[in-house]
């Protein structure tokens, strides 16, 4: 990990170490687990510093900032491969899902009115296992 924020031009810190390790190690967490996980790591560290670590390393594109509408950001580890994720409107969980191989991308936009564009995100929304009713029939 050390490599990976030095090719990414950050300075290495213990603290820049363990927060990746704790988004990495999370399942799309929010800020403040991930500030419990380094704790659990190195030990004190203000909320504030989890954020602007956090900034830091979305800029430099080691970790993926989600924003699902009506849910608080969640921030995922695994980066680079374009995968989508699903959400549940109940209870806000997330989980990946990747792209289909093969397939016409829905990623390409039709127009681009002059957008020099970067990316898509994909987000599809329904009820996890745990918030859906039971299945009959």
């Amino acid at each position: 990990m050390a490599e990976e924020l030095r090719e990414a031009g950050l300075r290495v810190t213990a603290g820049r170490i363990a927060l990746l390790q704790t988004v990495r190690d999370g399942d799309h967490l929010g800020a403040e687990a991930i500030a419990d996980g380094v704790r659990g790591r190195i030990g004190h560290v203000s909320l504030q510093t989890v954020y602007e670590g956090l900034q830091a390393l979305v800029a430099a594109g080691l970790v993926r900032r989600l924003e699902p509408g009506g849910w608080p950001a969640r921030f995922d580890g695994r980066v680079g491969d374009g995968h989508h994720h699903l959400v549940c409107r109940a209870c806000g969980a997330l989980a990946d899902v990747d792209r289909l191989a093969g397939r016409a991308s829905c990623l390409t936009a039709a127009e681009d009115h002059g957008f020099s564009i970067e990316e898509a995100e994909v987000f599809f929304w329904g009820l996890c296992p745990a918030c859906s009713p039971a299945r009959g029939s």
